[in-house]
């Protein structure tokens, strides 16, 4: 007789099969795996031992190079070599000229997402990080000698929807499982507070992740409880990193040179090789001093601590102005704060650890090599995914950086989720038509903090049809936003009796700018009096639009019949005042004429019942009720 293999509930019947899930952080200037072996997350290393590959990918007609091969050809071969491809992630190709006009590519065209001119062809951002994430997948097999199950991938925090689906659709492109799009703050925390169990029950106030990396920057504020990870805020820039530190040395670089534009632009990725060497050399000396190889020619340059310091002042005090806005986004003052986390290459510039010790009050955290700790978190975050810690208790939750809701009536927005709510989340509301026999309803879907749709982004736009015809306002349409724990968003609208239902998965071509992240936040507040005057005079205008089709409606059908002379002249009189009233901006006035028509048709609306009911009843008798 066969054996019949069991297993307790919820347990593999097979345990000794392990499952591999891997943590990937796909930085700018650098990317990392990691996994979880013997109960400890690691970095895998390559070949030759390296931990960290650079996240430079160069096309030859036959092959691809990807990290230190394709770095040292950068300067001989820039324009088939791409730096910094995280960057122009989600971007359309205009923002990526606009914003870094010197860089070496040509691209396909002018418009739309960024379409890079290599000796293999057209490549986008998404295939060029593909080929950096098979890279860090094929690294992790060849280490661990086995098939990878699934990945936790980091993104910065504040991507938005263009930026985080791209990342996921390269990592499909490379072959990936992908478990988990994870905010990169929240991946440090992950791996501090694991770092530190034993001692997470001294550990019950707020930290602030401060992740300065190559091309991105985020500040987040978690609350840290017991294992509970929870962002209250999170704000950040999709555009400031480390590559700014080079660039500010490369300018100093051209203008001490007095090096042409054609020189600048020619020698571009040696001034930024040689920025970077600078830049780090800076970190642990007081002073630079060098003969610079560009082209045929030498210069000697010279470059002090203080000299840098200057020159970067700007940038660093820009990533101060975030971590306020953070702090008053959750609620919380600087004594608050027990921690603050370094994340990110970058950190290592001590003006910027000064500068967050100084504004925080307090020295960060640096225990966790600040270029490994974000990929150590997705690693831990990933082997709970995969199920090999099926007990483990830890919650994480992360948070929308800005509101996202739909167009109503007037060309106001009804923001359905809140900025900085918790995801993954789904909420719903109920709207109704505004028309007597509407059978459709376009679906506005809109992101930004303001009041009126021209002041927010459009994300996307469907239809929902075949709504039964009904009067204005009977029809019950329930419209659902859900946000996964990627951050990518669904909508769906239903109309309730009849079940008929429309759905869009939201997709934008590119992302926002950096700028205009900012600009929505930051508007919002300086504007927020003002949109609401113009929000309540809207609502009056959409009311006395309301009142008046539906007064007139009445009117036609039973004026004649249930008013007299004199009743009907009043009433077509306080109308026509509503008419002119509702082009004005006087909310109040509006308000004030529409209390008015409610208050002389009463009597019309009183008789119209009548009428109804009695046209209801006739032919019934007393039994048939």
């Amino acid at each position: 007789m066969a054996l019949l293999q069991i297993a307790e509930p919820g347990q593999s019947a097979a345990p000794h099969e392990r499952k591999i899930g891997i943590g990937i952080d796909l930085g700018t200037t650098n990317s990392l795996v990691s996994v979880v072996q013997s109960g400890e997350a690691k970095t895998i290393v390559d070949e030759n031992g390296q931990h960290l590959l650079p996240s430079v990918v160069r096309y030859l007609p036959d092959a691809v190079q990807v990290g230190s091969l394709a770095t040292a050809a950068a300067v001989k071969d820039p324009q088939n070599t791409i730096v910094s491809v995280k960057r122009f992630m989600g971007r359309s190709v205009q923002d990526v000229i606009s914003t870094w006009n010197e860089l070496p590519y040509e691209f396909e065209n002018q418009s739309g997402n960024p379409i890079f001119k290599t000796a293999q062809g057209a490549k986008n951002p998404v295939q060029i990080s593909s080929d950096i994430l098979k890279a860090l997948k094929d690294r992790a097999e060849a280490a661990l000698n086995d098939d990878i199950t699934g990945a936790v991938i980091t993104v910065p925090a504040y991507f938005d929807d263009a930026q985080r689906q791209s990342t996921k659709d390269a990592a499909q492109l490379a072959g990936l499982t992908v478990l988990r799009l994870l905010n990169e703050p929240t991946a440090a925390a992950i791996a501090y507070g694991l770092d530190s169990k034993e001692n997470t029950d001294d550990k019950q106030g707020s930290i602030a992740v401060f992740d300065l990396g190559g091309g991105t920057f985020d500040v987040s504020i978690l609350t840290l409880n017991k294992g509970v990870f929870e962002v209250l805020a999170t704000a950040g820039d999709t555009a400031l990193g480390g590559d700014d530190f080079d660039l500010a040395i490369v300018k100093d670089i051209v203008e001490r040179l007095s090096l042409s534009e054609k020189d600048s632009k020619a020698h571009h990725r040696a001034l930024m090789d040689a920025a970077k060497q600078i830049k780090e050399h800076l970190s642990d000396n007081d002073s630079f001093e060098k003969q610079l190889a560009l082209g045929d020619k030498t210069h000697a340059y010279s470059l002090t601590k203080k000299q840098f310091d200057a020159l970067i002042d700007a940038l660093v005090e820009k990533t101060i102005k975030t971590c306020k806005r953070a702090l008053k986004d959750a609620k919380l003052n600087i004594d608050d704060i027990s921690e603050v986390v370094m994340v990110g290459g970058s950190t290592r510039v001590p003006l910027v650890r000064q500068k967050v010790g100084a504004f925080f009050q307090s020295d960060p955290l640096t225990s966790i090599d600040p270029d490994k700790v974000v990929a150590i978190g997705a690693g831990i975050q990933a082997d709970i995914l995969v199920g090999n810690k099926p007990e483990s208790d830890m919650l994480l939750l992360d948070v929308l950086p800005l509101s996202l809701g739909i167009e109503t009536m007037g060309g106001l927005v009804e923001k359905i989720i809140p900025r900085n709510t918790t995801i993954p989340v789904a909420k719903a509301q109920e709207f109704t038509t505004f028309k007597d026999g509407q059978t459709a309803m376009m679906v506005h879907v809109l992101q930004g903090e303001r009041e009126l749709v021209e002041h927010c982004r459009s994300l996307a736009k469907f239809d929902l049809t075949d709504i039964p015809p009904m009067a204005a306002g009977a029809a019950h349409i329930r419209v659902t936003f859900q946000v996964d724990a990627d951050g990518l968003l669904s909508v769906t609208a239903m109309e309730k009796s009849s079940g008929q239902q429309a759905h869009i998965e939201v997709k934008p071509s590119y992302g926002l700018e950096e700028a205009e992240i900012l600009d929505m936040l930051s508007s919002s507040m300086a504007n927020a009096q003002e949109d609401m005057q113009t929000r309540m005079l809207k609502e009056q205008q959409v009311e006395a639009q309301r009142v008046l089709e539906g007064m007139q409606s009445a009117l036609k059908a039973d004026g004649d019949e249930l008013l007299s002379k004199d009743e009907r002249a009043a009433i077509d009189f306080s109308l026509q005042q509503l008419e002119k009233l509702m082009q004005s901006d006087d909310t109040q006035a509006i308000k004030s004429q529409i209390e008015k028509v409610d208050a002389i048709s009463q009597a019309f609306a009183a008789r119209r019942m009548d009428k109804s009911i009695r046209e209801a009843l006739s032919g019934q008798s007393v039994s048939d009720l």
